[in-house]
């Protein structure tokens, strides 16, 4: 049976009077890429910094792995993979020395040939791993944090806007790696407003809209045209 890496069960989240998130209901399995859509305002941000233990939920539980962030933060966000819409790395240093410093600030010591089977896995070409990140383009650096995610075996990755400012040649390289990460058996939940590549990359897509989950489905059942009318149709509103 394959383990549910994400839970987010009846959540609400205020600001002072204001209701972002009105009963939120939502998983992610191991193995799997959840595509969060939404509008400016739907409560998206709100969401990832819930699951990251940056805001306390009002009402409803959240967990990871397992694992109830209200009862044991500290050991819920270990669980946690985040990469933010830029991934900042140290310029000066290689692929691989990057992604050893990383891993050992989460106290775990990799090999060069670990760091490098990783980066592989993350789709970082053998040449680049031993350059300098200083002249690495968006899509590679995303790919470094991905490597990072693997080699910590995170249960969840959690990607904001992963292919904002990418051509299509790099978002679908960007892509690929984030399919071979979910084979690998991280659960990914991405928020992005890239309609085509959530279509792509993910096995599901959920949309916000007015802090209420609107919208849910596999993409392999997605009509053509479907995702764009919804997403158009609740940006409106």
């Amino acid at each position: 049976m394959t383990a549910q890496a994400l839970a987010l069960d009846g959540v609400v989240k205020d600001y002072g009077d204001r209701r972002v998130l009105h009963g939120l209901d939502l998983n992610v399995q191991s193995g799997e890429v959840y595509a969060l859509l939404g509008p400016n305002g739907a409560g998206k941000t709100t969401t990832l910094n819930l699951i990251l233990g940056f805001l306390q939920p009002d009402q409803g539980r959240i967990a990871v792995a397992g694992r109830p962030i209200g009862d044991d933060p500290l050991s819920a966000r270990a669980a946690i993979a985040y990469l933010p819409e830029t991934v900042m790395l140290y310029p000066e240093l290689t692929a691989v020395e990057n992604l050893r410093y990383f891993a050992l600030l989460g106290d775990l010591r990799l090999t060069k040939t670990e760091a490098r089977h990783a980066l592989t896995q993350a789709g970082v070409p053998e040449e680049a791993q031993s350059r300098r990140t200083v002249g690495f383009s968006k899509g590679m650096r995303q790919k470094v944090g991905i490597a990072i995610a693997l080699a910590r075996r995170a249960a969840l990755l959690l990607l904001d806007e992963p292919s904002s400012g990418l051509d299509p040649t790099a978002a679908e390289a960007l892509s690929v790696a984030i399919r071979q990460a979910a084979e690998s058996g991280l659960a990914v939940l991405m928020v992005t407003h890239d309609l085509p590549h959530a279509r792509t990359t993910a096995d599901r897509v959920g949309m916000l809209a007015g802090g209420r989950l609107v919208f849910e489905r596999a993409t392999d059942t997605l009509d053509p045209g479907e995702l764009e009318a919804s997403y158009a149709g609740h940006a409106r509103t």
